[in-house]
């Protein structure tokens, strides 16, 4: 994916994310899944905004993140269990940069 769809996106200066969230009943907390491709100074901007900071952070009860780089384009990946500030009780993520 990174390798073809990155590489494209990398040569028009763009990115594209997408991400899910939902909150876990009778709690704070929401689970997050969310992933980004593209230009590497565009791909982690193009998350939402709530993933802030969380990618390959410790801060939270589950955080699974994975990042791929080759050349210009970067590939992401993050799963988030634990309190997100700024998470909405549901969220259907896409953006393209």
């Amino acid at each position: 994916m990174v390798l073809t769809v990155g590489l494209l996106l990398s040569l028009f200066n763009g990115a594209v994310g997408i991400g899910v969230s939902v909150r876990v009943p009778f709690t704070h907390s929401n689970l997050t899944l969310a992933g980004s491709v593209g230009k590497k100074d565009k791909a982690v901007a193009s998350l939402p905004g709530y993933t802030a900071g969380r990618l390959g952070g410790n801060q939270n009860l589950v955080n699974n993140s994975t990042t791929l780089t080759i050349g210009p384009a970067e590939g992401t990946g993050l799963l988030v269990l634990g309190r997100q500030p700024g998470a909405p009780v549901f969220d259907l993520h896409l953006e393209t940069r």
